[in-house]
């Protein structure tokens, strides 16, 4: 750390578990500010390991980065977010977290009926669903018996 009491880009990574690659990632998308030393290196406050763990958090429970975006934007600028500001984001995500629980308990409870092929639904199977009759119905590519939270396509990860 130097005498402003910033952190370098090495202890940032040590602390935060995230390769260098995904805080210039972040930085990119507006997720995480660095400013620069005279010598141009990187710098973070120590509020970015907050807002660091935050994206961490999110991303393992499956919030899009546009989700992740929107939510660090409730943050205040300027000052180390409080705990009544973490309070007040994380408001906004828990029925986005709820109605995930509720699909992966749909999932859970349904895999029984799955034969084992992969395709989660005896109504889809191949050996069920012969000559393909159900994809004339127009319905979702993939595993459209899938709640649809659970269909969205997967958010590409940088790093960490």
């Amino acid at each position: 750390m130097d005498s402003r009491g910033l952190l370098a880009m090495g202890e940032v990574v040590r602390r935060s578990g995230f390769a260098a690659s995904a805080l210039r990632f972040y930085e990119a998308e507006g997720l995480i500010t660095a400013t620069r030393s005279p010598g141009g290196t990187r710098q973070f406050q120590r509020s970015e390991l907050r807002r660091l763990a935050f994206i961490r958090a999110a991303s393992n429970v499956g919030l899009t980065l546009e989700e992740v975006r929107a939510e660090l934007d409730r943050l205040p600028q300027g000052r180390v977010p409080t705990k009544p500001d973490w309070q007040r984001i994380t408001r906004h995500w828990r029925g986005r977290l709820n109605d995930q629980i509720a699909s992966l308990e749909r999932l859970r409870d349904g895999l029984d009926s799955c034969i084992g092929c992969g395709c989660l639904s005896l109504q889809r199977c191949q050996m069920t669903n012969r000559g393909d009759w159900m994809a004339a119905s127009g319905d979702a590519p993939g595993a459209a018996n899938l709640p649809a939270l659970l269909r969205r396509p997967h958010p590409v990860r940088s790093g960490g």
